[in-house]
């Protein structure tokens, strides 16, 4: 039998690393992992960053729709023609506004019999969990039905914030364990089992919000793409894209999270896409990023 594993959380939360992670650790176990990526616009960017460690037979993207609602029967055609394999897992990453309780009912009907039931593990910024204003009822939605919750950057927090954001949790969703980062393995997410929780759902429509992505020059100035991001509204929770800057050779990843940090690393995949800008949020217009592009 197959496990499937869907990463949840809210943008910038962390799943892509946590995704990177364990593929790593099933890697050096001796099994065979398989991803589906989810974004609200090309996908293939995060996917190809697993190529320097899976096959591409082995990564899938998945964009365009929300997993969650119109683009579940596509999600479940994806996991239904992943091989019958021992010693192998399914790794779902869901997009950062993804209804997650709604996901976890409908991707259990229809899977193939070698499939397990779906367990859902979540991620957390503890730094900004429950600061995230309008989206508060959003981000907490997305552990109601996880058996995991994994809590990112709990050393960057004081013992107090770090005891309230564990019992917020707790409250929310009783049967889950709450973990630390420096805490979870592989070997750790084996234990789990489906969460059995039926909790009240809020409103589908804030889980829907507005993207875009443009094309950008190669290479492109690092100063002009610094200049891009910080002239883009704070609606804009999630900026993220790859090209070469300046004169390097190579091209290079960036992103900006929902706490308005900036990182910049480099682009290991083959960039099929071309090189791109994404935004996520309400402002996100391709007129108005190719305006700020001609500035």
């Amino acid at each position: 039998m197959q496990g499937i594993i869907v990463i949840v959380g809210f943008l910038g939360a962390g799943k892509t690393t946590f995704l990177k992670k364990m593929v790593s650790e099933y890697l050096n176990s001796k099994l065979d992992p398989f991803v589906i990526l989810n974004d609200y616009q090309n996908a293939n960017i995060d996917a190809r960053q697993f190529l320097d460690l899976l096959e591409p037979n082995q990564v899938n993207a998945l964009h365009g729709s929300c997993i969650c609602c119109s683009g579940v029967n596509e999600l479940r055609k994806q996991v239904n023609s992943i091989p019958k394999k021992d010693n192998s897992v399914v790794l779902i990453e869901a997009n950062g506004t993804t209804d997650a309780c709604s996901l976890m009912g409908f991707l259990g009907v229809g899977l193939g019999d070698h499939f397990l039931p779906p367990i859902q593990v979540s991620i957390v910024d503890a730094r900004n969990w429950q600061k995230r204003g309008y989206n508060n009822d959003l981000e907490a939605s997305q552990i109601k039905v996880s058996s995991l919750v994994v809590l990112n950057y709990a050393d960057s927090v004081d013992l107090e914030r770090l005891r309230r954001v564990k019992t917020d949790i707790n409250k929310l969703n009783p049967s889950a364990k709450i973990e630390e980062w420096k805490n979870i393995d592989s070997s750790f997410l084996s234990s789990l089992v489906p969460s059995k929780n039926e909790p009240e759902k809020i409103d589908h429509k804030k889980f829907h919000w507005s993207s875009c992505s443009v094309d950008l020059p190669d290479p492109f100035s690092s100063e002009k793409l610094k200049h891009v991001i910080e002239s883009l509204p704070s609606s804009i929770l999630r900026v993220k894209g790859c090209t070469r800057l300046d004169k390097d050779s190579y091209y290079s990843y960036f992103e900006r999270i929902p706490t308005g940090e900036t990182f910049i690393r480099p682009y290991t995949g083959n960039l099929a896409t071309g090189p791109k800008l994404l935004t996520i949020g309400p402002g996100s217009e391709p007129g108005f990023l190719q305006s700020l592009l001609a500035d």
